[in-house]
């Protein structure tokens, strides 16, 4: 149904605004069946005018687009080296999700893709209350410990394909269930190549860092060194 060419579409509104994307919060029917609506999440990737490429250079690097025009543009900044970046963007983390969720990671499930729009499955309840990142949350130690070895398979899956997430912390992370303690990892557009990737295993590191550290301060005794050099085992052996 949610791939249905008769759906209809239905903007509940933004649940996030960020410096590269507002995700909005889409409703979808089938005029035949509106009780079997679905909600979904709509990622919206910014124009080159109101966009921030803060951060493009350094993911971008590895990455390789068709034509030697669209590479010029695109290290020159042009507004239409802009363009491709913001489609690439897009791109990159719908192809990133459909891959990962192939792969049985815990990501949502991306259900369409068009120009620099992406829909994919809601991360919440069915009236369209989002998911806590696990920064909000306060779990117990039994709780703390499972989240942090989803986590770490996570990683360590990732970087057996040869991918690091890029910024993973525990606000690209949001938890669900009814005891809070299945995790979904979000915001791929900047998944990195680690071997491709100049900067690649920096990043790895710094998602390995973010993760481990996080844990640490709400009390999970785990170590940071041991997880580094298994996922840089992992990554090196492909």
């Amino acid at each position: 149904m949610i791939t249905a060419l008769g759906a209809v579409d239905a903007d509940l509104g933004i649940l996030k605004s960020g410096k590269e994307a507002d995700v909005h919060l889409l409703r979808r029917w089938v005029p035949a069946d509106p009780d079997g609506a679905v909600v979904l999440a709509a990622k919206r990737y910014r124009t080159a005018d109101h966009r921030m490429f803060h951060r493009d250079a350094g993911y971008l690097e590895g990455r390789r687009v068709r034509r030697s025009r669209e590479t010029r543009a695109m290290a020159r900044r042009t507004d239409f080296g802009k363009d491709v970046i913001t489609t690439q963007w897009a791109g990159a983390e719908f192809a990133a999700l459909d891959r990962l969720w192939s792969l049985g990671l815990p990501v949502p499930y991306p259900v369409q893709l068009t120009g620099t729009e992406m829909l994919m499955e809601f991360i919440g309840t069915a009236d369209g209350v989002a998911a806590p990142r696990l920064a909000q949350t306060r779990p117990s130690p039994p709780v703390l410990a499972e989240l942090y070895e989803q986590l770490r398979t996570v990683l360590l899956v990732l970087a057996g394909e040869g991918w690091a997430h890029g910024d993973l912390s525990p606000y690209n992370v949001l938890v669900t269930g009814p005891d809070q303690d299945q995790v979904v990892v979000i915001d791929w557009p900047q998944i990195v190549d680690v071997i491709g990737n100049p900067h690649g295993f920096d990043l790895l590191a710094r998602d390995v860092a973010n993760v481990c550290q996080w844990f640490v301060r709400r009390g999970l005794d785990v170590d940071e060194g041991m997880l580094q050099g298994e996922v840089v085992a992992a990554a090196t052996s492909r």
